[in-house]
Parts: structure tokens; sequence; C-alpha cells
């Protein structure tokens, strides 16, 4: 992979926790076809990296993504937005195994709300807002934020946030299930390592087999999703860190998990 331009990766901020930083602080990290095509690089080389198990992503303190690049959309054609694909580099990094735990703070708007549901799980400074505001350009969201959105705080909101462009706080998303916990500015990105620590100390495989099927619960019915984490369930009895974490409980000791 080449030098990002976009993005800056700190590759162990924690024991296994990769953070991935967008870096377009002057456009509040407006995310263009270059940022998320690095974005997606990135996390495929993350995600094959055995000395990572989490991962953390931020903006900066003013902006996690304001949006999407407008500039580099205003001008093109239905035609044109079709066959740029910009969508399928969101395909991409959905297929990403490790968890990601966003760390948001400032504006999460429009494709910067969308990437912040594509995560797994989201920390949020007091100063988080996040919305959906593309109804106000004359289009709609386009990246998940009509059903992600609608999975997480309901038809209601949604349908609010989605045809009048409000803001909620981050008060609201917690109270609407959209984030996991709201803390001071200074400590949001302290706060996201320290959730993918938590889940870095877990067992590799099982955490990832576990994000794959809660995710299942999204696009399956119930029984599906039921035999789905039950074949999950059963395959981890094959693997190395099943032993040891239950010999480990039995011995009353730390498990050491090696992902095998």
């Amino acid at each position: 992979m080449m030098q990002p331009e976009f993005i800056i990766i700190h590759q162990q901020v924690a024991p296994y926790v990769a953070h991935i930083q967008l870096n377009r602080p002057k456009e509040l990290n407006a995310l263009n076809l270059q940022l998320m095509g690095e974005l997606r690089d990135a996390l495929k080389l993350l995600d094959a990296d055995d000395q990572v198990r989490a991962i953390v992503l931020s903006g900066n303190d003013k902006a996690f993504a304001a949006g999407a690049d407008i500039k580099q959309m205003a001008e093109k054609s239905a035609i044109d937005m079709f066959n740029t694909d910009q969508f399928s580099t969101w395909d991409a990094i959905k297929k990403t195994k490790k968890p990601i735990i966003a760390a948001v703070s400032g504006f999460a708007l429009g494709g910067g709300c969308e990437l912040s549901m594509l995560c797994d799980m989201i920390v949020a400074s007091e100063t988080a807002r996040f919305g959906q505001p593309e109804i106000k350009l004359g289009v709609m969201p386009g990246a998940g934020g009509t059903q992600r959105l609608t999975r997480a705080v309901g038809k209601a909101r949604a349908m609010e946030m989605v045809l009048t462009g409000r803001f909620i706080t981050a008060e609201e998303a917690m109270q609407a299930g959209l984030i996991n916990r709201v803390v001071p500015v200074d400590l949001f990105l302290q706060e996201a390592v320290k959730l993918a620590s938590e889940v870095a100390a877990m067992a590799p495989l099982a955490v990832k087999m576990a994000k794959e099927a809660v995710l299942k619960a999204f696009d399956s019915t119930l029984e599906e999703g039921l035999q789905f984490e039950r074949k999950n369930f059963y395959l981890l009895f094959a693997s190395e860190d099943q032993k040891e974490g239950m010999k480990a409980f039995t011995e009353k000791r730390t498990p050491d998990f090696t992902g095998r």
C-alpha cells in the first residue's frame, strides 16, 4: 500500500489495537473517493495482520466526517454516479472481519454518519452531532443512511432525521440506541481505545464469528439467524482458543488467546 494522503494509520495504540485517523482537517474530513479508497485498503491490511484484533476509526475533535465531498459530485449525472460505483468501496469496508470502533467528536453528517454506522460500535464525545442532511441538497442518503439508521433508532426518528435533515446530539443518539457511550471531548479517543482493548483481549476467532453472527441478525429471519449462530458456535469448538479459554476458566487463570 502506498503512503496514504488522507488517513493516518497507527499500528499499535494499545496491545492488538490499531487506529486509523481520517485526515482532511480543512474539509472537516469530507469523504472523497481517494480517502474512502485509502480507508478500504488500510482496513484490508489490518484485517490480515495477526498483531491487530480490533480497530479504532476517528476523525478529530471538530469532525469525524462532515459528509461526502459535494464538490466531487455536484456536476455528475446519474450515469456518472452509476459508473463511478463509489459504494463498492463501502461494501468492501463492510466485509472487515475484525471489530471497528468509531470514535466520534463534532460532526458525523451524511456520509460521516453512515461511516460511523458501518462501524460496529460508536464512542462519542459530548460535542458529537449525528445527521443525514442530504435532503437539503435535493438528494437522500445513499450509503446506508435510510437502512442502518432506521434499524438503529427506529422508523419515526429515522424519518425525522432523513426528511428534515435535523442533527441529533450525542445524548439523543445515546438514548436512541445509535451509540455506545458519551464521554468528555478530551476522552473520546481514549475511551474508544479502551473499548477496543477490551475486545482485543478476547479470543480473536470467537470475536470475528460473534461479530459476523450479530450482523447476520439484520439480513435474516430469526430462524436463519439462529441456525447461523449455532453453526459458528459449533465451529469454535475446533479452535485452540476454545480449549485454552475453558481450561483457563477451570484453572482460575487468565487465558492466553492466540487466534488459532
